[in-house]
């Protein structure tokens, strides 16, 4: 093979790679962006209280989809409050509806991507690759931990030094530990 020849497959191949490292960090850039949101925060707090809610002598399975139902229902209830409140027309169309519906979900969706972190830890445990106890402890301090890297990245962007970031990381998961603890004696 020419020169010529192994560089040019050498430019597609780093042109391949490139396309590809950047269609994978959209789902990941979209995932980071979610869990900032307030949306996921909220999320955060809900799904870490419905674990220690469901946790109570159920399998991970059953935490898994209790978790799953109780979030959904509490997306929908949400899509529908934003969508009727934004419907401010005396008789909006169809288009009208399905816009504001697909704006509220959404607006709403890092509610659902809340779940991603306990979740994989629940399903773990559910095919056998973690121990049942285990994956459970780990599923619900996935959120306080979740908290706690929010607060230290935005003590990072205030341009923070490094203890304040701590203490910051430290301040956001211990409010969340306590909002996760009232929320389960309601929930």
């Amino acid at each position: 093979m020419s020169g010529n020849h192994a560089s040019e497959g050498g430019r597609r191949a780093h042109e391949l790679a490139r396309r590809t490292a950047q269609a994978g960090a959209r789902p990941a850039a979209f995932v980071v962006r979610a869990y900032t949101n307030e949306h996921a925060i909220y999320g955060t707090v809900l799904v870490s209280a419905l674990v220690a809610v469901g946790g109570n002598d159920d399998t991970d399975l059953e935490v898994f989809l209790f978790t799953i139902g109780a979030v959904g229902v509490f997306w929908l209830a949400h899509v529908y409050a934003r969508s009727v409140g934004h419907l401010t027309e005396a008789r909006p169309g169809l288009s009208a509806i399905v816009v504001a519906v697909a704006s509220a979900a959404r607006h709403s969706a890092p509610k659902v991507v809340a779940m991603l972190i306990p979740s994989v830890f629940l399903l773990l445990a559910t095919v056998g690759v973690l121990d049942q106890y285990i994956a459970y402890y780990i599923a619900l301090w996935s959120g306080v931990a979740v908290l706690a890297v929010l607060g230290y990245l935005n003590s990072t962007r205030r341009g923070s030094p490094m203890r304040l970031r701590l203490v910051s990381a430290a301040l956001t998961s211990a409010l969340g530990l306590g909002i996760i603890w009232l929320s389960s004696l309601v929930h």
